[in-house]
């Protein structure tokens, strides 16, 4: 297995949850547990150091016990904003940082094997999650000096992640379907508005119910 050493993770958690009709999705509970919790559990074993990407009041993430970051000079102008925070975190207080991982809060049947996957694959560059055909861009691997193209494409409003993954010759790294309760799961199903909670619930149940 890769040491994961130079790697911090950050959990993507700043957004307003617009879909899901305001408040903290990670903060939502599936199978008596909160949604963040989960990815905390599944991905905190996977890098060196592990930072929350909030704004506003902290202490409703007090619980978690995480260092909290929120956006810089732009903020909440979506997951971009989290990853500069993030990369500018990492130089300040974990020098030897090299690569940032990113995945978003509201993700809780989060591969366990992730980092190391997309780090096998990147070749030194940026490298994101796929699966079912679909690229998740706000899962990945991005490299320190990403950092000026993060900033520059904060400040032209250019804010789609996947964009810059592709401007940036990311690696899309394929992950299989997985199965709960004999029911196919995206191992990246995750739950923007109040439908996605239920199923997570269901999927949840028939975890335990397995």
């Amino acid at each position: 297995m890769p040491s994961s050493d130079h790697i911090v993770g950050i959990i993507l958690a700043g957004g307003r949850s617009q879909r899901f009709g305001g408040g903290d999705k990670g903060l939502a509970t599936v199978g008596g547990r909160s949604i963040l919790s989960r990815v905390i559990d599944r991905f905190r074993p996977q890098v060196s150091r592990l930072i929350l990407n909030a704004n506003g009041d902290t202490q409703r993430f007090a619980q978690f016990g995480l260092q909290i970051v929120a956006d810089g000079d732009n903020p909440e102008l979506g997951p971009l904003s989290g990853l500069l925070a993030g990369i500018d975190w990492a130089q300040e207080h974990a020098p030897g940082a090299r690569v940032i991982a990113t995945v978003s809060a509201d993700v809780p049947f989060l591969p366990s094997d992730l980092v190391e996957r997309l780090e096998v694959h990147r070749n030194d560059g940026v490298a994101v999650a796929e699966s079912g055909g679909r690229r998740h861009p706000t899962i990945g691997l991005w490299p320190i000096t990403t950092r000026p193209a993060v900033a520059d494409a904060l400040t032209r409003g250019a804010l789609s992640v996947d964009r810059l993954a592709r401007d940036l010759n990311a690696v899309a790294v394929s992950f299989p379907m997985g199965e709960i309760g004999g029911t196919e799961i995206d191992p990246f199903f995750n739950i923007n508005t109040r439908d996605d909670l239920s199923a997570a619930r269901v999927l949840a149940e028939k975890s335990i119910e397995g």
